[in-house]
């Protein structure tokens, strides 16, 4: 499959010369003499059939030949060296980094971490907290939890649970001012995260057009939200995933019992190259049976 391909060190001395137009710049990159360099790239042009670069006086040009072969070999050659570079980092200190949005990492990931550090001490984890909903999978980011509808190509996807929004509050303020009918959240300042669109959907759910989503505060992330709900500033919606750490710990509570679907929901994602990458998929595997095991206790 491979027979025509010509030698490794040939395509170094062409990609670094053509890089810096220079056969000079080249051999001191490569901690070669320039004649080194010069015979790699006859051997390489003969090979090819091809010129590859015009020499005049002491200029260097790429021939067409050579613009066309150079976009493609510094490509590959970058691809080889990230490639093994990523190898030789898993041998000497396997890791895995995993991109989250924060207040998913905070609320849900990093409570439960000790989990998968018991069962895989090996790994090294490393957590990138992203702004975004729907991070980048650079070649840094080994895996990653997205929060959307799951329309991504090109990726392994695992959606991680459905779940409602709920409607949650301090105690303290469901002491002062209860929700017992949908009309009591009239008395209440709404908290919104991101938009106002959830607490849209839910006065539609409830058929309550009198609620004026208009007022209250609104905050970049949920954890933000929840802590504001938190501290008795109002009432929030959030993702049960999300929230249910501040229900189990007493500091919020369910105000008033919906089964309106977030229609949004986590997936753990990562790049179809990668679905033999043992850390990737044990990871995988733990947060997908963690979080079903979770729902059903």
């Amino acid at each position: 499959m491979y027979k025509r391909l010509p030698p490794l060190n040939s395509l170094k001395s062409f990609e670094s010369a053509a890089r810096h137009l220079s056969f000079t710049k080249a051999a001191d990159e490569l901690f070669v003499t320039q004649a080194a360099v010069s015979h790699q790239i006859k051997l390489l042009e003969d090979f090819l059939g091809v010129t590859l670069f015009i020499r005049k006086n002491r200029s260097l040009e790429l021939t067409e030949f050579g613009k066309v072969y150079f976009a493609d070999i510094n490509k590959i050659l970058r691809r080889l060296n990230e490639a093994t570079e990523r190898l030789l980092s898993l041998k000497s200190n396997p890791h895995l980094t995993i991109s989250v949005p924060q207040t998913f990492g905070s609320q849900w990931l990093i409570p439960h971490l000790s989990e998968f550090n018991q069962l895989h001490p090996e790994i090294e984890v490393r957590i990138e907290g992203m702004d975004q909903d729907e991070g980048l999978l650079g070649k840094e980011i080994d895996i990653a939890i997205y929060y959307g509808k799951g329309h991504w190509e090109n990726l392994q996807v695992d959606r991680l649970g459905e779940e409602n929004l709920l409607i949650l509050a301090s105690p303290k303020l469901l002491q002062e001012s209860p929700i017992e009918q949908p009309s009591d959240l009239t008395k209440h300042t709404l908290i919104h995260t991101h938009t106002r669109d959830n607490w849209r959907a839910m006065t539609s759910h409830l058929g309550l057009d009198e609620l004026n989503i208009q007022q209250g505060p609104l905050f970049s992330h949920t954890f933000m939200a929840l802590q504001a709900a938190i501290h008795g500033q109002g009432i929030v919606l959030a993702n049960q995933l999300l929230a249910q750490q501040e229900i189990d710990q007493g500091h919020l509570q369910i105000a008033y019992q919906t089964q309106l679907r977030d229609p949004k929901t986590f997936y753990v994602v990562n790049h179809l190259d990668r679905l033999d990458d043992k850390p990737i998929q044990a990871f995988r595997s733990w947060i997908i049976n963690s979080i079903k095991y979770k729902e059903n206790e």
